[in-house]
């Protein structure tokens, strides 16, 4: 049995083990186990810190029924801190961060099993409590009680004495009540919460779709011809999908490792159309369709946003966020555009004429691009994705990671015990330089049936200091959808999967390195949201630092260092395409910015019109009609990233600069003038993140993050270093 991170129950477990060992363990065991789901009732109702989920034995309706306890006693909670005369940090924002601890360690595993582990057990289970969360964050949003006792505090003399983490928690708190309708009064405030409750079943409803789409295609091929192209280890994990489903064959499906690589290396024009096609028409027909969902979607933000006396969602949207409103994000998105298509024409001519002569493909499809472009990759380049990966095997590419988080900032990161919700689920401590734990992590890096595709970062525990006093660290749930283990090879990763990796481990490190001890801005929490992307986009950069590869990059076999000449090509290969993939990007983030800011009801233009206007300005490669992505388009219709989308493109501005101090520090020719005889030195620098460290890393949402930014950098940003890094503009 793996033990939880509770101190007690540590104990108890190790006396268990020792007891396994002589034969009264087997009298004691039904007693143990009886002992044992008790403590851990115990432990949710009476907020023991550190407790981490019980994955191997939970029960998701009994924590969905206890969920429902919590909330009424908790309603019952806040009326009565509502009510009291004087009101202070610990008798009014500590009892109610208890109470927010108390219901996410009810709902937390339950909404992550969903993600990882969906399956007709849980669907039901899990949308009853996306009901019950959205109906009671919407009564605490407008608890006129809650809100006026927390303004009194803010308007008080002890206000001035609380720490400044304390103060941003209360105003960003009264911010965030503003915000979901705490003003708002009558029939106003019951549309408001109906709204509320519908959105958040539209979303649920919305992510069940592309699932369902997404796992309702397979492509079982039974003939040797027809993996023409298909390099050794796409055609293996092909092998073992079909044997694992029951069949003879190679199977292929629309989870991203499978479906990538067949689009990139298959020979058959006619195969990679039936893939290409099935993919960009998810979610677009029939019992799965997500067209009027989005409609409802849109009708229901317009509506909710006016509510609250803002023009439309968008501004709503933009309202906690660094872009001070719709014409600034636009305005940067045209700029990275403008910036980018010269460069990004140039490529497709490109691709195009090395189509036709090269591959004899007359008219470039959108199912040929993918292959195209790999074909000349290689040829330009001599390298591929799938020639890389024996030089990154798991193993060695975890090792590397946590090698590097521990020396740029004084940690230690091992194995550690804890229960898991599948195969191939891993959990690690994280130590300081003392060797006392400060966070944890479970890393789930594989694909699997019933797990929701793409790679993230979810908390787990937040780091806070209880009103007992005692502290719970940081734990991060860090999710990936990567081919596992093929017959006696260990899983072997592309760059691209290492650069996810990375990307995902950042934003755990925000999680996790917070030196703050209030719940409300610890973390991630508080940050705003075109600033979350900044640690993780900052952490790809070591990816492409020989220093750094070094560290990992080992032949699986040979345990052979990666060849200069690979890595050369590699980084030759960098820039390839950058001014395509930079329009793709600015495409998705336009398209959601005005979808969100010009939608009036009575409208006939529907969201395809939209989304054709801003490729008809912005893009350079234009879809055929079949592609109806936005019904997939997961991020803004179902995530975190309505009218926010333009955040990854916002906060890499912000991570390249960041990176560039490390570049700077280090001597690397491509921040500095190589000719000025200046040694190159370590890209690891640990007094630089230090700096980075104790200025914005581990200060969550405690403080502005630009002061944060400019505490750390001594400037504020420019989109310099982002073209720089991403090949648009000269080193």
């Amino acid at each position: 049995m793996r033990c939880a991170d509770c101190t007690a129950l540590h104990g108890i477990e190790q006396v268990y083990f020792v007891l396994c060992m002589r034969e009264t363990a087997l009298i004691l065991h039904d007693l143990y186990l009886a002992f044992l789901l008790a403590y851990r009732k115990m432990s949710l109702m009476n907020l023991i810190a550190n407790t981490l989920p019980y994955f191997e034995t939970l029960q998701a309706q009994q924590h969905i029924d206890e969920l429902q306890q919590c909330i009424e006693k908790s309603k019952i909670k806040l009326d009565t801190l509502a009510n009291q005369k004087q009101l202070t940090w610990q008798n009014l924002m500590l009892p109610l961060a208890e109470i927010d601890e108390s219901i996410a360690r009810l709902w937390g595993p339950v909404s992550h099993l969903s993600a990882v582990c969906d399956c007709a057990e849980i669907r039901p289970v899990y949308e009853q409590g996306v009901q019950l969360m959205t109906a009671w964050g919407t009564w605490v949003a407008q608890h006129q009680g809650i809100y006026q006792a927390m303004t009194a505090l803010l308007e008080s003399k002890a206000f001035a004495a609380l720490k400044q983490e304390q103060q941003t928690a209360i105003q960003h708190t009264l911010r965030d009540f503003r915000l979901a309708g705490s003003a708002l009064t009558g029939k106003d405030k019951t549309r408001y919460a109906d709204i509320s409750m519908r959105l958040a079943e539209l979303g649920t409803l919305f992510s069940k779709h592309v699932l369902d789409a997404t796992q309702a295609f397979s492509l079982l091929l039974t003939e040797q011809s027809q993996l023409g192209g298909l390099p050794d280890s796409i055609v293996a994990s092909a092998a073992q999908r079909a044997q694992e489903d029951g069949q003879a064959g190679w199977l292929f499906t629309l989870d991203i490792p499978s479906y990538l690589p067949f689009m990139q290396y298959a020979k058959s024009s006619a195969l990679r159309e039936k893939m290409y096609k099935s993919y960009v028409s998810r979610a677009s027909a029939g019992d799965w369709d997500n067209s009027p969902v989005i409609d409802e979607l849109l009708l229901l933000r317009q509506e909710k946003a006016q509510l609250l006396g803002f023009e439309h969602y968008a501004a709503y949207s933009l309202a906690d966020k660094m872009a001070e409103n719709v014409t600034q994000a636009t305005d940067f998105l045209r700029d990275l555009a403008a910036k980018s298509q010269e460069m990004a024409k140039n490529e497709l001519k490109t691709l195009k004429n090395f189509a036709k002569t090269t591959l004899n493909i007359q008219t470039l499809q959108a199912w040929d691009i993918p292959y195209a472009s790999e074909c000349l990759r290689q040829a330009e380049y001599a390298i591929s994705q799938d020639a890389l990966k024996p030089w990154f095997p798991e193993h060695h590419v975890k090792q590397g990671l946590f090698t590097l988080a521990e020396r740029l900032y004084n940690i230690r990161i091992q194995r550690g015990q804890a229960e898991v919700w599948a195969d191939g689920v891993e959990y690690y401590d994280v130590l300081d330089a003392q060797g006392a734990k400060k966070a944890g992590f479970f890393l789930d890096p594989y694909a699997r049936k019933g797990k929701r595709g793409g790679a993230w970062m979810d908390e787990c525990l937040v780091a806070w200091r209880l009103s007992d006093g005692s502290k719970q660290y940081p734990v991060a749930y860090l999710v990936c959808n990567f081919d596992a283990p093929v017959g006696d090879k260990p899983a072997l990763w592309t760059h691209d999967e290492v650069i996810t990796l990375f990307h995902e481990f950042g934003h755990g490190l925000h999680h996790m390195m917070t030196n703050i001890e209030t719940r409300e801005v610890s973390g991630i929490n508080g940050v705003p949201w075109d600033a979350v992307e900044l640690p993780s986009q900052f952490m790809e950069n070591f990816c492409w630092e020989r220093e750094v590869l070094d560290l990992f990059a080992k032949h699986y076999e040979t345990g052979e260092s990666l060849p200069q000449d690979m890595f050369d090509k590699m980084l030759a290969a960098k820039h390839f395409q950058a001014g395509l993939q930079m329009l793709r990007q600015v495409e998705f983030s336009l398209f959601d910015l005005l979808l969100h800011s010009q939608y009036e009801a009575q409208d006939t233009s529907s969201v395809q019109d939209v989304l054709d206007e801003v490729r008809q300005e912005v893009a350079v490669l234009h879809p055929p009609a079949c592609n109806v992505f936005q019904n997939s388009f997961s991020h803004i219709f179902a995530g975190g990233y309505a009218a926010g989308y333009y955040s990854y493109k916002w906060a890499e501005v912000l991570s390249a600069d960041v990176y560039a101090a490390f570049e700077a520090a280090s001597g690397s020719a491509s921040a500095v003038d190589s000719a000025s005889g200046k040694g190159q030195q370590s890209i690891i620098n640990a007094s630089i993140a230090s700096k980075f460290l104790e200025a914005l890393l581990s200060r969550g949402g405690s403080r502005d993050m630009m002061e944060s930014y400019v505490d750390f950098r001594g400037k504020e940003p420019t989109v310099d270093a982002l073209l720089r890094h991403n090949g648009l503009a000269k080193a």
